[in-house]
C-alpha cells in the first residue's frame, strides 16, 4: 500500500483502490473495441446479454434488433426446434423534425463525428455522433447494457443534446416481431429438397456480403406469439404476455424515464400487431441534454414470472435509476474478470482472448441446467446443443469460471430421459445424446438433411468425459454420485452395446459412423470417436470406484481391446479404417488434431504426435477448402505440445486474421462466411493458452503439468489468473527463465 493510503481509513482506502482499479481497466486497451464511420459498409453486429437473454448491436445504437432468450425454442409441425425471437425490446426512436433516426440512411456526412465502443469490461455499448439531416443537429449518445448483476434487467439511455429550439418526437417501441416466411419443413427436408425450395423462394446458401447473414435461409428465428399486452400513458410502462410457438410462456415489461422538466406536449399508446409503443411529442431547447432511459425486465417459464412480475421489476428499476443499475452491472462484469488471460507482449493477442472471454461469459448462466447454443443467445445452427458445449466451451470455462462450467453437464444429467428413450429408438442401451439436442427439452432435433449425422456418436464419450472432467476440477464426491456418474454409467452402457467385436484380430471395433471431419459418413472405426469411446469407457470403471457402485467388466475389456487403426509404415494414425479412402476436400483436411486436444490427449510418442500433426497439416493444404475455425484453434495446442512455441504463436496470430469480423472482433465458422457466433472457435482460441501454452492438464493426479510450458519468444509472460482447482484459487504464470526456457509457476491466492 502507498504511503498515502496508509494514512486514509481503511474504508476510504478502500474506495480509492477500487477507482483506481476502474480506471486502470478502463483504459486498458485489450478490454476496448470501437467502430468508426469507416466500418459503415461493414458493419458486422455484435451482442450484449448475460446468458439468459441478449440483443445483437446496431450501427445507431437505437435501431430495432433481434434478441433471444435461454432455451427459448419455437416447435413448429415439420421444422426443427429454433430459437424464437423475444419481441424486440432495445428501440427507441427520434424525430427532431426532418425525418426518422432510424429510418435515415447510414451515412458519414449525416452521422458525423462517430464511434461506437463495446466495453468488455463493463459489458456495456456506448455509441456516439451528431445527427445531421433537414438542416437540424442532434448530438446523440446511447447507452445499453443487458445486467450481470440482475438477471432480468437490461436498459437502454438515449442523450440527445439539439442544436435548436423547437418540437421533437421520440417512441419508444417493443417490436412484435411476425413469422418468419418462408418457414420450410426443415424437420423432414431432404438435403436436395431444401437447397431447392431456398433457391425456390429466391434465396441461396452461398456466402454473402456483411451484413446480411449466411444461412438465414436455413436458421430463421422461431416467433412468440402474443397473448396479451398494454400499455398505460400516464405510469410510461408497456407489458406483454405470450408464448412461444409450441413452447414456454414468455413475459416483458418496459418503464420509461424521461428527463426531468421535460415539457411534454402529448403521450401516446400505439398498439399494432406489430408494435407496441409509447410516442412522446415535447419541446426541447437548443444545447441542453435530455436524457430518455428505457427500462426492460424479461421473463420466461421456469425462469420469472409473468408480465405482471415483469412490470414491477422494470418500475423498481426506473426507481433506482439508471446510473445504480448500471454500476451494479459493471461491478458484476468486474468481478468476473478477476478470473482472466493475461498476456504480456501481444496487444492483439490480448485484445482477442479478451473478446473471446467476453462472448463465453455472456452466454453463461449460474445455478441452471441449461447448455450453450453452439451460436450464443442467436438463432445460428438453430440454437442447439452439440458437442460444442462439452468439448470446447465447457474445457475453456472450467478452471477460470467452474460455476459457469456446470450448467453444461448438469444439462446433460437433466435429459437423461430423453437420451435413453432415443437409444430405445436405435436399438442400443444406455444412453445416446443426440447429435443436436434441443436446450429446453433435450430431444434431438437435428435437421433431417442432416439424418446421417445420427452416426456421429462421440458426442456420447464427449459427453462422459466432460462429466468426469468436473468431478476432477471440483473433487465434489457428492455431485459425482448423484449427477456425473448417472450420466457417465448410462454413456458406457450404450458403447458397450454400440461396438462389434472382431474374432479374427481379438479387437472391438465401432462400425457406420461420422468422422469429426464430417464429410465422412457412414466409416468404419473413426480413430477420434473409438479413441474417446475407449477414454469414456475407462472412465466408468474409476467412477463407479469413487461413487462404491459395480463396474460392468465388459468397460474395461472392452476398453483395452478398442482398435484404433495406425499406419505402422509411416508411425502415424489413420483417420478411420484403411479401407475408407482419405481423398475428399472438407473443412478440415482431417481429424488426427482431435487425437491432441486437451479433453481427450491420446497417450503416444512425442514422434507419432509430430507425425500425426504434419499429416494434419499437409492434408489441410491438400485437401481442405476454407477451413473450419474449430479445426484452425486445435493447432496451437498441437504446435505447444510438440514444445514449438514459434508454431503455436505462429497459428495463434493466424487465428487473428479473417475469422474476427470488425468492430468487434466476433468469430465466424470460416474466413468466408458471416454466420457468426461460432462460440466453440472463441473457447478453442481460449483453451490454447489454458491448456495449450501451459501444457497442463485436468487428470486423476490433479491439475498436471502434461507438457513442457511454451512462451513465444517475444512474449515476457502468460499468466492465467484466478484459476480455480478442487477449493483452491492460483494465479499460473509461464515466463522465460534465465536458462531461455519457459517456466511454469503456481502462487496460492
Amino acid at each position: 500500500m502507498t504511503p498515502l493510503l496508509r494514512h486514509l481509513p481503511r474504508a476510504a482506502a478502500f474506495g480509492l483502490l477500487f477507482v483506481a482499479a476502474r480506471v486502470s481497466a478502463a483504459t486498458d486497451p485489450s478490454f476496448v473495441l470501437t467502430g468508426t464511420s469507416e466500418q459503415f459498409g461493414s458493419y458486422f453486429p455484435s451482442y450484449l446479454a448475460n446468458g439468459y437473454f441478449s440483443t445483437l448491436t446496431s450501427v445507431r445504437g437505437t435501431e430495432p434488433t433481434m434478441g433471444y432468450m435461454v432455451a427459448t425454442m419455437d416447435y413448429a409441425k415439420d421444422d426443427i426446434a429454433r430459437p424464437a425471437a423475444m419481441p424486440g425490446w432495445n428501440e427507441i426512436d427520434y424525430n427532431p423534425g426532418g425525418g426518422w433516426l432510424n429510418s435515415t440512411r447510414v451515412a458519414k456526412e449525416i452521422f458525423t463525428d462517430y464511434s461506437q465502443t463495446l466495453d468488455m469490461y463493463g459489458a456495456t455499448l456506448s455509441t456516439k455522433y451528431r445527427f445531421a439531416y433537414a438542416n437540424k443537429a442532434t448530438d446523440v449518445q446511447v447507452t445499453t447494457f443487458v445486467s450481470q448483476d440482475a438477471g432480468h434487467l437490461a436498459a437502454t439511455r438515449l442523450t440527445i443534446t439539439p442544436q435548436f429550439d423547437g418540437s421533437v418526437q421520440l417512441t419508444f417501441p417493443i417490436r412484435l416481431w411476425s413469422e418468419h416466411q418462408p418457414r420450410f419443413p426443415i424437420g423432414k427436408m431432404t438435403g436436395d429438397e431444401m437447397i431447392a425450395a431456398v433457391i425456390a423462394s429466391g434465396q441461396n446458401l452461398d456466402n454473402k456480403p456483411v451484413p446480411t447473414p449466411d444461412r438465414a435461409a436455413v436458421w430463421y428465428p422461431g416467433v412468440v406469439r402474443i397473448e396479451s399486452n398494454g400499455g398505460d400513458t400516464k405510469t410510461l410502462t408497456l407489458w406483454l404476455d405470450g408464448r412461444a410457438e409450441q413452447g414456454v410462456a414468455v413475459a416483458q415489461a418496459v418503464a420509461i424515464e424521461l428527463p426531468k422538466g421535460l415539457d411534454v406536449e402529448d403521450v401516446q399508446l400505439e398498439k399494432s400487431p406489430y408494435k407496441l409503443s409509447l410516442n412522446l411529442k415535447a419541446k426541447v431547447h437548443k444545447g441542453q441534454s435530455y436524457r430518455f432511459t428505457k427500462y426492460i425486465a424479461a421473463s420466461r417459464e421456469g425462469w420469472g414470472g409473468n408480465a405482471q412480475a415483469d412490470l414491477a421489476l422494470a418500475t423498481q428499476a426506473r426507481k433506482t435509476g439508471f446510473d445504480a443499475l448500471l454500476a451494479k452491472h459493471q461491478a458484476a462484469w468486474h468481478t468476473l474478470w478477476k478470473s482472466d488471460i493475461r498476456i504480456d507482449g501481444d496487444a492483439k493477442v490480448q485484445q482477442a482472448v479478451h473478446s473471446d472471454l467476453y462472448y463465453l461469459l455472456s452466454n453463461t448462466t449460474v445455478g441452471t441446467s441449461w447448455p450453450m447454443g453452439a451460436c450464443a443467445l442467436t438463432p445460428g445452427y438453430a440454437g442447439h446443443a452439440f458437442w460444442d458445449s462439452d468439448s470446447w466451451v465447457f474445457p475453456a470455462l472450467l478452471l477460470l469460471h467452474p460455476e459457469r462450467a456446470k450448467p453444461i453437464v448438469m444439462f446433460r444429467h437433466r435429459t437423461i430421459g430423453p437420451a435413453q428413450e432415443r437409444a430405445r429408438q436405435h436399438g442400443v442401451k444406455g444412453t445416446m445424446y443426440p447429435w443436436e439436442s434441443d436446450p429446453e427439452t433435450g430431444k434431438d432435433y437435428t435437421p433431417h438433411f442432416a439424418y446421417g449425422v445420427f452416426r456421429e456418436v462421440h458426442v456420447n464419450a464427449d459427453i462422459a468425459i466432460a462429466q468426469w472432467q468436473y468431478y476432477n476440477a471440483t473433487g465434489d464426491d457428492a455431485w459425482l454420485k448423484q449427477y456425473g456418474w448417472p450420466v457417465i454409467e448410462q454413456v458406457a452402457t450404450f458403447w458397450a452395446s454400440r461396438v462389434t467385436y472382431d474374432k479374427a484380430s481379438d479387437r472391438y471395433e465401432i462400425h457406420h459412423v461420422t468422422s469429426p471431419d464430417e464429410a465422412y459418413d457412414d466409416v468404419p472405426n473413426d480413430s477420434f470417436t473409438n479413441a474417446v469411446a475407449q477414454k469414456a469407457l475407462r472412465i466408468a470403471v474409476k467412477a463407479a470406484k469413487k461413487v462404491g457402485a459395480p463396474a460392468d467388466p465388459q468397460w474395461s475389456v472392452i476398453a483395452d481391446k478398442m482398435y484404433i487403426p495406425f499406419d505402422d509404415k509411416n508411425q502415424r494414425h489413420l483417420d478411420f479404417d484403411a479401407t475408407v479412402p482419405h481423398d475428399k476436400i472438407t473443412w478440415m483436411g482431417s481429424s488426427l488434431a482431435w487425437l491432441m486436444y486437451p479433453n481427450l490427449d491420446l497417450p503416444m510418442t512425442p514422434q507419432i504426435r509430430r507425425n500425426d500433426f504434419d499429416f494434419q497439416l499437409h492434408e489441410l493444404k491438400e485437401h481442405g477448402d476454407d477451413p473450419n475455425e474449430m479445426m484452425m484453434v486445435m493447432l496451437a495446442v498441437g504446435s505447444a505440445e510438440l514444445g514449438d512455441a514459434q508454431g503455436a504463436n505462429d497459428w495463434i496470430q493466424r487465428n487473428l486474421v479473417g475469422f474476427l469480423k470488425p468492430p468487434f472482433n466476433v468469430r465466424t465458422e470460416t474466413v468466408a462466411n458471416n454466420a457468426g457466433y461460432i462460440l466453440a472457435t472463441s473457447a478453442g482460441f481460449v483453451q490454447s493458452f489454458v491448456y495449450g501454452l501451459s501444457g497442463l492438464r485436468i487428470d486423476d493426479d490433479g491439475l498436471t503439468e502434461a507438457y513442457a510450458p511454451s512462451l513465444p519468444s517475444a512474449w515476457k509472460s502468460l499468466q492465467l489468473k484466478g484459476v480455480h482447482f478442487r477449493g483452491k484459487q492460483y494465479d499460473i504464470t509461464v515466463e522465460h527463465g534465465a536458462d531461455g526456457k519457459a517456466h511454469l509457476t503456481r502462487k496460492a491466492l
